[in-house]
């Protein structure tokens, strides 16, 4: 009852000051109503149940007939989360049923220490060998030249031969101390690392470092070799060089500090002068180097959580060849050891060569392209390890094009070049040549053949193209040769696991 007053009142009061304003207002003629304003209906019309909701033709939105392609940013937010669900139940899986296997004891001899301290000390010096050979070939072109000079006075046809030949006869001498230096320096770590290493980890490290240090000592004679014949040979056909020589032309180029710069720079090509950035910035160098810390640390770990107890579980089925106990193992380790490979291709490619780049100030730092993205074979391995690309390019498949070969014959050659290189880096380590690293660099080459037209081809060939790349990299590569390669070691070490609380030798000398 009071509220009902109280609102009477208030309202009564309204009424009265809108009066009292009317009144002192000035008088205003009031303007015509204009003939576009009408007057709002006061009474809200009811809903009337005869909207047309389907006026045109129009296809589904995932019809082929539609005019715009849909977006499905959705559907690739519920596949990350997806991934990151099942990969988030492997790891309580794996923590239920192994617990903690991390451990931050090792098991490494002190024999296995120091050879590998002993190798990676040693081996660069094929370098400095090479250095002094080059140093006996610029005082021989030094010395052709000087007589070349004393020609011009008048020589006869006689001795001018006869320098032709003592010359070509001391090219022939450097080009084999130059092979057997180059030669020395994988052979002797090779050696050594399989009769008197027996850590696998140590000896990939040691034998890593000789392939790099061979490579290196192979572009340096090569390269020095065309420099001297451009020196010999001016306004020969072979005498043309690339403009960015002209800075440190030859001979100036064989000195010690050159040849240091080669040694640390990140490149197997060599070069008498490099791009060079304008300062070093020592903070981007802490922040490569964080990360290669921290992505060592995650692969450590990953391996030794979770790629390990895999391993060992794979041994039972390959020893009586279990097809589907083998296939089963074979696609868990496939995720693991894809999340192994793209943190060390990061850790090394973008954060270690980057920061090595950075102190060195070199200036090119295409160390990989976006290898990703390649609808075939051929795309993927010229462009996710661009170092070594450049170095088969430069000095095997150039070389082997310019001297008849066709392009299918030293594309092959390349291949065959680098299945070498990948068994006895995967191999000796292991103690195992198996020829598996071989055969699957081998078995590359029909893939690419596969693989080609389809990167031709535009819309759904390029999609099947990368799905070939993608089966061929996670499912069939990298974890099928660990498992054999891990099988052989412990094979050959009678190191068979029979449960699975039993940690093989392997596991206990490599990632504690």
């Amino acid at each position: 009852m009071s509220t009902n007053v109280h609102t009477i009142v208030t309202n009564v009061q309204d009424m009265v000051s809108q009066d009292r304003q009317q009144v002192h207002s000035p008088t205003s003629t009031p303007s015509p109503p204009s003939s576009s304003t009408k007057p709002k209906s006061k009474v809200r019309s009811k809903y009337r149940h005869v909207a047309a909701l389907h006026s045109k033709a129009q296809p589904s939105v995932l019809s082929h007939e539609t005019s715009e392609t849909p977006s499905f940013i959705g559907f690739r937010n519920l596949m990350v989360l997806t991934i990151i669900v099942m990969n988030l139940r492997l790891v309580v899986e794996n923590a239920r049923k192994y617990g903690l296997l991390i451990s931050l004891k090792y098991n490494l001899r002190n024999h296995d220490i120091k050879m590998a301290a002993i190798l990676y000390a040693a081996t660069p010096c094929h370098l400095f060998v090479a250095y002094i050979i080059e140093r006996i070939a610029m005082e021989n072109v030094r010395g052709v030249i000087g007589r070349r000079k004393k020609r011009e006075s008048g020589e006869n046809d006689v001795c001018r031969d006869q320098e032709n030949k003592d010359f070509y006869y001391t090219w022939w001498w450097i080009a084999f101390w130059h092979t057997v230096n180059a030669s020395l320096a994988l052979a002797i770590t090779s050696y050594v690392v399989y009769c008197h290493v027996d850590n696998p980890g140590l000896g990939t490290i040691s034998e890593l470092h000789a392939i790099v240090v061979w490579l290196k000592t192979c572009s340096y004679a090569f390269t020095n070799r065309d420099l001297r014949h451009a020196m010999l040979h001016p306004g020969g056909p072979e005498s043309a060089l690339p403009d960015i020589y002209a800075e440190c032309p030859y001979p100036r180029n064989v000195t010690l500090s050159n040849l240091c710069y080669f040694w640390w720079a990140p490149t197997l090509v060599y070069q008498p002068f490099y791009p060079r950035s304008k300062e070093i910035r020592w903070s981007f160098v802490a922040k490569r180097v964080g990360e290669v810390i921290a992505l060592s640390v995650f692969i450590w770990l990953t391996c030794a959580q979770y790629a390990v107890p895999v391993l060992q579980n794979s041994l039972d089925g390959m020893a009586v060849l279990d097809i589907s106990s083998i296939v089963e193992r074979l696609m868990k380790l496939s995720t693991i050891s894809l999340i192994i490979w793209l943190a060390g291709f990061f850790a090394f490619f973008q954060s270690f060569l980057n920061a090595l780049a950075e102190i060195m100030r070199f200036g090119d730092r295409q160390f990989y392209d976006d290898w990703w993205n390649s609808t075939n074979l051929k795309n993927y391995w010229s462009t996710w390890n661009k170092p070594v690309y450049h170095f088969m390019r430069r000095h095997v498949y150039s070389p082997l094009v310019g001297r008849g070969w066709s392009s299918q014959a030293a594309s092959a050659w390349v291949f065959v070049f680098s299945g070498f290189l990948h068994e006895i880096a995967v191999g000796i380590p292991c103690h195992s040549i198996l020829g598996v690293a071989f055969a699957g660099m081998i078995l590359q080459l029909p893939l690419i053949m596969m693989t080609d037209p389809l990167a031709k081809k535009e819309g759904m060939a390029k999609v099947a193209g990368n799905c070939i790349f993608w089966i061929n990299f996670v499912f069939v590569g990298q974890p099928l040769a660990a498992m054999i390669y891990f099988y052989a070691f412990n094979t050959k070490h009678e190191e068979l696991s029979q449960g699975a609380e039993h940690r093989s030798w392997f596991t206990k000398g490599w990632f504690n």
